[in-house]
């Protein structure tokens, strides 16, 4: 790692980063209930009728070129000052630190006032960029994120039961050096995309998308890198999935449960230094939830399971290789980078 610009960074004696993690979950968690607190005053809001799974309900029927202006430019404030902030990151502190640095109080405040501001926003024109792409954009956008995780963490925990995929060091090194640019761009397009409804999906959906915007906002800290931290990220996209199913009522809670679910247990959980009998037990209840859920006549849906890791550990690979034609364009160009890289975990 380059030499640390040590002028740029609070002392250690400081915030923590673990308090600031603390704090920011807190912040979310009150935000959510912000959010469901003051929706009563969207019920007049006038809705088109659902027209299908690519369809996205809350959408305004008439829609305004200033309506349309506030979305996005908004959405580019907000991107565009969290881009800087990595950027500047990069370049001028690029070192970790139990502490929190300037620009990550900076990246803190930058986030915290566009949530309160899309709240505001949503009360007062009401769409996101949801008028003018698909909800497929969104939900494409955050599955490639823990794609790329799964890519980034393949040499630290395997890809399944401590087994590493045999990918090149420097493609790894390479995601883990320019992911901040993407994760950043990933949750705020996803963020903003939506109003802020207070229906249970968006609720949930609104408090992940906080906390992910809170980890982009500790870039360089070892808060950052926490391993429990960074699964917990990983795993709530199961919550997520499985309550937005059930209010759907298409019967796919179990393939976003199961199929997030076999992604902790033969991925994810072993990065977190667990005891043999730790991962057995954990296995245990997963086959156990699996039997109760699928016994019976309902065995030959069992394929569910599988649907989520297939598509994750294909999009690995396929993700690995739209990095190394990157990279090879890179190279190709001569552009070279000196910063360090701002992983999600070591």
């Amino acid at each position: 790692m380059a030499t640390a610009h040590h002028g740029d960074a609070m002392p250690d004696r400081g915030l923590d980063s673990a308090w600031a993690l603390w704090g920011g979950i807190a912040f979310s968690a009150g935000f959510t209930w912000l959010i469901w607190a003051v929706s009563d005053r969207l019920a007049a809001v006038d809705h088109l009728p659902d027209q299908g799974a690519s369809w996205y309900f809350w959408v305004l029927p008439e829609p305004t070129i200033g309506t349309r202006a506030v979305a996005w430019g908004l959405y580019a404030a907000h991107q565009c000052a969290s881009w800087a902030t990595i950027w500047y990151a990069q370049v001028r502190v690029r070192h970790y630190t139990a502490g929190l640095h300037r620009v990550n109080v900076v990246a803190l405040a930058i986030n915290a006032a566009f949530i309160a501001v899309h709240v505001v926003q949503t009360h007062l024109t009401y769409d996101g960029l949801a008028q003018d792409v698909s909800i497929w954009s969104a939900l494409g956008s955050v599955a490639i994120l823990l794609i790329w995780v799964l890519l980034m963490e393949n040499d630290r925990r395997g890809m399944a039961f401590g087994r590493r995929l045999p990918l090149p060091r420097e493609i790894v090194r390479f995601a883990r050096k320019h992911h901040g640019y993407y994760f950043s761009w990933a949750t705020i397009y996803t963020f903003w995309y939506h109003p802020t409804e207070a229906t249970s999906g968006h609720l949930v959906g609104f408090f992940y998308m906080f906390l992910l915007l809170l980890q982009g906002s500790l870039f360089l800290t070892r808060a950052h890198v926490n391993r429990w931290w960074t699964v917990s990220l990983e795993a709530l996209v199961l919550v997520h999935g499985a309550l937005v199913a059930v209010t759907q009522g298409a019967g796919l809670w179990a393939m976003f449960a199961f199929g997030f679910a076999t992604m902790f247990i033969v991925t994810q959980m072993h990065g977190l230094g667990l005891s043999r009998g730790a991962r057995l037990g954990w296995g245990l209840a997963y086959l156990g939830a699996l039997a109760l859920t699928y016994g019976g006549g309902e065995l030959v849906r069992i394929n569910e399971v599988v649907r989520i890791p297939v598509i994750d550990y294909v999009g690995v690979g396929l993700l690995a290789g739209v990095l190394w034609l990157v990279m090879r364009l890179v190279h190709r160009s001569g552009t070279s980078s000196t910063v360090a890289p701002t992983a999600i975990a070591e």
